[in-house]
């Protein structure tokens, strides 16, 4: 195991000086521990007619598992019905089989302060995943580098409101396909000190992930806990590929993590209406499920779920739309039912710039994951362009959102000095309760402070030039790369992580595609 972090720390008059002035974000957090209910807007009918529905998907039409021998023979050993790739379950079969599952779980960090709980009433925010592209108010939209990927890296340390350094922050293409999964984990493990997700893009990758995490943990510690994840996306509508169930077990049979997500675009993927889409997500990633207990019974998985819609007069993706997000309420009802962990729902649009229109999309999803009672929020800050886009400052923006929603996931805390009995009996009628005494007791804590809002008067905000949410932004994120500073990582576990990777990479010639 390493050495944890080891902070900067300022004293004196200075510190107390930095206290008063800078943001306000109370202590830092592992994770958020909600304090408000979830939103559950069906009642019991509703939802027993979406399960019959989804059984019925399960029993009649089936789903397909292709080129994978050794999920079909555990399927067939459980009992469901094998037609050449076609698996057919009677109704419950899977419930059965997803009684192993654990509702809630521990994934480790390399700093135990990080690690996070997954389920029951945790949240864990991580930032956007997968995307080709990166881009920046100086430099406008490119191919995403390893430096870039470094970047978001070391940007999600540096913020409080993330729990989680998440996985293929952008796609790194300067480096080959085949290689570049490697330089990844390598990236998380040396610039955070929090939880991460490893490749799922073919088996021997999700080896090389594991095998990482077993130099970074060690094999003993790896094989009884959860030190990384996968994210794994079914061929919606009713497909699990070969490549992605390898990975899946792969993972499932080390012990380890698997967050398994349908991803359903309504009217291509899947129906256009928003309750058939629900059975076809609950069908799909049910099956998933079941398939990591069958390789290894309490292998930690995540019920995953992104509902999405399209516009039907271009065929065009749309994000952050209300239909995925009122739609991802029932999805958590469901979840629970399950008892599985859940991951819904994240900061989602097809805005091509960190705008008004990203930021209305994007927060409609974010508060449809918070209250349909998401533990893991996946795509948590710099989403854009339908995912096609990791933007710097559209990162920096949610999370100011993420930081924001951590005070709204607390709720309101009642008791004697939160109702302020002293301060009516100090102000009295027509009196001013900002020099009050409870006043300066709560003064550097009673309120959440934005790092890029601006608050001040039109003309003095005018006189400092007018300056825009995503230029303040802007200027943010280059101040956090430029007091970054990488938490310790053991010196002779970053030599074997290196020598695994040269010798990985001496194994096998460069492919770009």
């Amino acid at each position: 195991m390493t050495d944890t972090a080891t902070p900067r720390t300022r004293s004196g008059r200075s510190a107390r000086v930095a206290a008063r002035t800078g943001p306000q974000h109370g202590p830092r957090v592992p994770y958020i521990t909600r304090g408000i209910p979830t939103y559950d807007i069906l009642g019991e009918e509703g939802l027993a007619k979406i399960e019959a529905a989804a059984d019925r998907i399960l029993a009649e039409t089936g789903i397909e598992f292709r080129d994978d021998a050794e999920t079909l023979d555990l399927f067939r050993r459980a009992g469901a019905k094998i037609d050449g790739v076609t698996v057919r379950f009677e109704p419950g079969m899977l419930r059965e089989i997803l009684k192993t599952a654990p509702a809630e779980f521990t994934q480790h960090a390399r700093n135990p302060a990080n690690n996070v709980r997954i389920g029951g009433k945790n949240v864990v925010f991580a930032p956007a995943y997968g995307s080709p592209f990166v881009m920046d108010l100086d430099r406008g939209r490119r191919f995403g580098t390893i430096e870039d990927f470094e970047n978001f890296i070391k940007l999600a340390q540096s913020f409080p409101w993330f729990h989680h350094s998440g996985g293929t922050i952008c796609e790194p293409t300067d480096v080959p396909v085949n290689k570049r999964h490697m330089d990844m984990i390598y990236a998380h493990a040396r610039y955070s000190d929090r939880a991460f997700l490893g490749s799922v893009t073919a088996p021997s990758r999700v080896e090389d992930s594991i095998e990482m995490v077993r130099i970074l943990f060690g094999r003993d510690f790896v094989d009884q806990n959860c030190c990384i994840m996968g994210n794994f996306n079914v061929n919606s509508p009713l497909v699990w590929d070969g490549a992605v169930t390898r990975g899946m077990r792969a993972y499932a049979r080390a012990g380890q993590g698997c967050v398994l997500v349908p991803f359903i675009l309504g009217g291509a993927m899947g129906p256009v209406t928003n309750a058939g889409g629900i059975a076809l997500s609950l069908a799909e990633t049910m099956a998933g499920c079941a398939l990591t207990q069958l390789e290894r019974p309490g292998a930690p998985v995540v019920f995953g779920n992104f509902l999405s819609s399209m516009s039907l007069r271009s065929g065009s993706p749309t994000f952050g739309t209300p239909e995925p997000a009122i739609g991802s309420m029932v999805i958590g009802q469901l979840a629970r039912r399950l008892n599985l962990p859940l991951r819904c729902s994240g900061n989602f649009t097809t805005s091509k710039l960190p705008d008004a229109q990203a930021m209305t999309e994007g927060t409609m999803s974010m508060l449809a994951a918070v209250h349909c009672g998401a533990n893991y929020v996946l795509h948590s800050a710099g989403f854009l362009d339908g995912l096609l886009s990791m933007s710097y400052e559209k990162f920096v923006m949610d999370a100011d959102l993420c930081g924001a929603l951590h005070t709204y996931l607390k709720g309101v805390q009642v008791d004697d000095d939160q109702l302020a009995h002293d301060a009516f009996a100090e102000v009295g009628p027509g009196g001013h309760f900002f020099g009050c005494q409870h006043t300066m007791k709560h003064y550097e804590t009673a309120f959440w402070d934005s790092e890029i809002a601006d608050n001040e008067p039109h003309e003095k905000w005018e006189l400092a030039g007018s300056v825009d949410a995503a230029t303040r932004a802007n200027r943010l994120w280059k101040k956090k790369l430029e007091d970054y500073q990488a938490p310790h990582l053991d010196s002779s576990l970053d030599l074997e992580l290196r020598d695994y990777i040269a010798r990985r990479k001496s194994e096998m010639p460069d492919m770009w595609y």
